[in-house]
């Protein structure tokens, strides 16, 4: 790969992880990205689902490729320490926040514009690239914004859906698997209603941070004890916010959870269950005033198309030397991509992307070492995440170019 085409996108990447934006708000880097794809000759247009950008490279009769890379940061403070650590703020709930790529879709989208410009200056192939940047996927909103902003319609169905996410796999290693792969995503908020008045006479409230804490609690059960121990679930509690000072008793207290899952049973079952430790705790604390559950979005979980997976996995075994492709297991994190495929009806290839240091795994001769290791490293969402440039972004240009070139004509 093109020296000079690396170095200027590992910029690129540096770039847009100084520079993280909250989803929705993905303004400078949708603008770089449409700047970049018009320079290599891609047909674009900006705002679809209000900050995505499409681009459009059309060859002629073949395949229509759809290739996706999500935009959006995090509202996490970096601990890094890189030279080009975020300091960025953004707008949450009216609130300023620390904002931080601690996901890796500053790595999604770098990898992405360098796949797209190899693949533009390659004149053996025909078919049609829909390369499509996603806001918003770590609220679960942006895939649906463009697709109820008629993405289909205005720029064709694609054929197949292509993409990829870094994890803290060590660089040179891609995870590959055929059926289920990222969980079903459920985030659900919880207000509990009591009754407030002064820290020093609780006799005479409903408190609800002790009915917060009589939930949290009890959810905990809920996998353990109420799925079975062949299925998969998980419940996190990831936000509890009740009062404002020391001596008050506030009147309510809200939670937000996440549940993870891969059988729509088992999600029903968690959320029947969830509701009802609920409305038993409100019921059981004397609350005055029924507590209100809202579904904030719902996922499904991806699900790789057998046969596909099985193309683009020999693809990857005759192209992609040196490079490692395991099978990662199921995986508990969550992806919108998958409604793209979904609603079109077309079978979708979404691949984990090594993205640590390689030497960190150095004497690490098989899979289960090399998944304790990446067990003790930090994880996407943690302030300390931070993909090695190389050869994470070569890895990661050269498998979505393989995989695209194998689906065009």
């Amino acid at each position: 790969m093109d020296a000079r085409l690396l170095e200027d996108l590992a910029d690129v990447y540096r770039d847009l992880h100084a520079n993280p934006e909250l989803g929705f708000a993905e303004t400078r880097t949708a603008a770089i990205v449409a700047e970049r794809l018009r320079a290599i000759g891609f047909d674009v247009t900006e705002g679809v689902g209000v900050t995505g950008v499409v681009g459009v490279l059309d060859r002629g009769t073949g395949p229509v490729v759809l290739l996706r890379a999500d935009m959006d940061a995090l509202p996490v403070a970096e601990e890094t320490g890189l030279p080009y650590a975020s300091v960025a703020t953004g707008q949450l709930d009216g609130k300023e926040v620390p904002v931080m790529h601690a996901c890796g879709h500053d790595m999604h989208v770098t990898a992405l514009l360098g796949a797209l410009t190899v693949l533009a200056a390659q004149d053996d192939w025909s078919g049609r690239i829909l390369a499509v940047f996603q806001p918003a996927e770590e609220t679960g909103g942006g895939a649906r914004a463009m697709i109820d902003d008629r993405i289909f319609e205005r720029f064709g169905k694609p054929d197949v859906v292509l993409g990829q996410h870094i994890a803290p796999l060590p660089a040179g290693a891609i995870g590959l698997r055929a059926g289920a792969s990222f969980a079903a995503s459920d985030a659900i908020e919880i207000t509990l209603y009591g009754r407030g008045g002064h820290g020093s006479r609780p006799e005479v409230t409903v408190d609800p941070v002790v009915m917060a804490a009589a939930v949290i609690m009890r959810l905990q059960t809920v996998v353990s004890r109420e799925i079975a121990a062949t299925e998969v679930a998980v419940l996190t509690v990831g936000a509890v916010h009740a009062g404002e000072a020391p001596n008050v008793i506030p009147d309510s207290a809200t939670l937000q959870l996440s549940i993870r899952s891969y059988d729509p049973a088992v999600r029903d079952r968690v959320v029947a269950a969830i509701e009802r430790i609920v409305r038993g705790e409100a019921a059981a604390a004397g609350a005055d005033r029924e507590p209100e559950i809202r579904l904030l979005y719902a996922l499904p979980a991806v699900r790789n198309d057998k046969a596909a997976v099985t193309r683009v996995g020999s693809a990857f075994a005759s192209e992609l030397e040196g490079v490692l492709v395991v099978d990662p297991g199921l995986i508990t994190g969550s992806e919108d991509v998958g409604l793209f495929s979904d609603v079109a009806g077309v079978p979708i290839v979404y691949w984990v992307l090594g993205s640590s240091d390689p030497a960190l795994f150095a004497g690490l001769a098989t899979f289960p070492e090399i998944a304790e290791r990446v067990m003790a490293l930090p994880s996407n969402h943690s302030p300390q995440f931070a993909p090695v440039i190389e050869p994470t972004l070569s890895i990661g240009i050269r498998a979505l170019v393989t995989a695209t070139r194998d689906w065009l004509v």
